[in-house]
């Protein structure tokens, strides 16, 4: 009728808009939570980031290792090459290996198989621990035949190479044992990541070692 205005229509409008006449309603503002991080839980990068300057670290120190033994080897008139042990080929072979069964190890994770994650993860720390007996067997191998640290320079050279690879490694096989029996529920960082990180270092210790056995044989 002339004269009436449409205020009631506006109303019910204006409540099935804001929800209370049964109209959809906006979703909760915490999104999906589920892939939201736990308020005071560290970021995974920086363990990553902690990895990288630990290798980066070992690197460098290992480099000058490497820059005295050339430089040593290229002035020396008393450098007595040293006879490397055939045990060394077969701890290469080892180390190597397990750096094949420590990627299998992960595709299985990968894979949700639980199991043989964990049975080829322990492959690896055994194989690592063989490595660094048959570290031990060269070192004696050497012993018995007169050949000590203070024999030469080379000599030298040789045992700071393998003993100071060697201790890094155990901080290896220390980190790859912790992965095996750490229970990951409800810690700050995750199995996968904490296997990655891991392996970064894992095969950094394997490459360095290639690197070392090389210098030590070519420079005999």
């Amino acid at each position: 009728m002339p004269g009436t205005t449409a205020f009631p229509d506006v109303e019910l409008v204006v409540d099935d808009v804001g929800g209370g006449g049964g109209g959809p309603t906006p979703p909760p503002s915490g999104g999906d939570d589920d892939k939201r991080r736990r308020p005071g839980t560290p970021s995974p990068n920086r363990y990553y980031t902690g990895i990288t300057l630990g290798i980066v670290s070992i690197l460098m120190f290992f480099m000058a290792l490497a820059s005295a033994f050339l430089v040593r080897r290229g002035t020396s008139g008393d450098w007595i090459p040293v006879h490397l042990p055939a045990v060394l080929w077969l701890n290469t072979l080892a180390l190597v290996a397990s750096s094949v069964t420590l990627e299998r190890a992960r595709r299985s994770l990968s894979g949700l198989d639980l199991s043989g994650f964990r049975k080829l993860w322990a492959v690896t720390t055994g194989l690592g621990a063989l490595f660094l007996i048959g570290q031990l067997v060269a070192w004696r191998q050497l012993v018995a035949q007169g050949v000590f640290m203070a024999s030469n320079p080379a000599s030298s050279f040789f045992y700071i190479f393998t003993a100071a690879h060697g201790v890094h490694l155990l901080g290896g096989i220390g980190a790859l044992f912790y992965v095996l029996v750490r229970k990951f529920d409800g810690t700050s960082i995750a199995l996968p990541t904490a296997a990655e990180v891991v392996s970064y270092y894992w095969h950094f210790m394997d490459g360095l070692w290639i690197f070392l056995l090389a210098l030590l044989y070519l420079g005999k």
